[in-house]
């Protein structure tokens, strides 16, 4: 009688820092850019993946969640929490802008709700989309809600009031304390 083979599940599921590796080490040839093309069709395979799975409301709120520990993650691990909100904003800017993510913009803060309304142009997710009359940057939705609760300790509801696929040339989007 042969014993069967038990195998274990792999632990790279777990997403820490750490998961990302040493990007430099590991492509000396090739170095940390790609094509925004390359972003792309992970990012809206796995949505239609996923949708197909669990219906779009699901996916786009486990693209969401994606989102929020990147943003969580990034926050802690690329930009200094501990300065004032100002210096935060123009540090996330041009971070965001370094990155090729995409240009940020505040347009407004309510010092007193912690309101905030911004919109970044030249989006990594959406910008040359077809115009499709929908805001499909739920990813986008869950990093700013993680950057923001990283930043503040306070938890943000995020989303998109304004998308490239909806006709607009840049993604504007709501965040609202909470």
């Amino acid at each position: 009688m042969t014993a069967a083979i038990q195998r274990q599940e792999p632990n790279h599921n777990t997403f820490t820092w750490e998961s990302l590796g040493d990007i430099k080490k590991g492509r000396e040839t090739l170095g940390e850019e790609m094509p925004v093309l390359v972003y792309r069709l992970m990012q809206y395979t796995m949505l239609d993946v996923l949708s197909k799975a669990y219906g779009n409301e699901k996916a786009n709120d486990h693209f969401r969640q994606a989102g929020y520990l990147a943003g969580r993650e990034f926050a802690g691990h690329v930009l200094d929490l501990a300065v004032e909100f100002n210096t935060f904003v123009a540090s996330l800017q041009k971070t965001l802008k370094e990155l090729r993510i995409g240009i940020l913009r505040m347009e407004d803060f309510n010092e007193a709700t912690g309101e905030i309304v911004l919109t970044v142009a030249e989006d990594l997710d959406c910008s040359g989309l077809p115009i499709t009359d929908e805001t499909v940057c739920y990813y986008d939705e869950g990093f700013i809600a993680g950057i923001l609760e990283a930043y503040t300790g306070k938890p943000y509801h995020v989303r998109e009031i304004d998308c490239w696929a909806n006709g607009d040339r840049v993604c504007r989007f709501q965040a609202i304390a909470g």
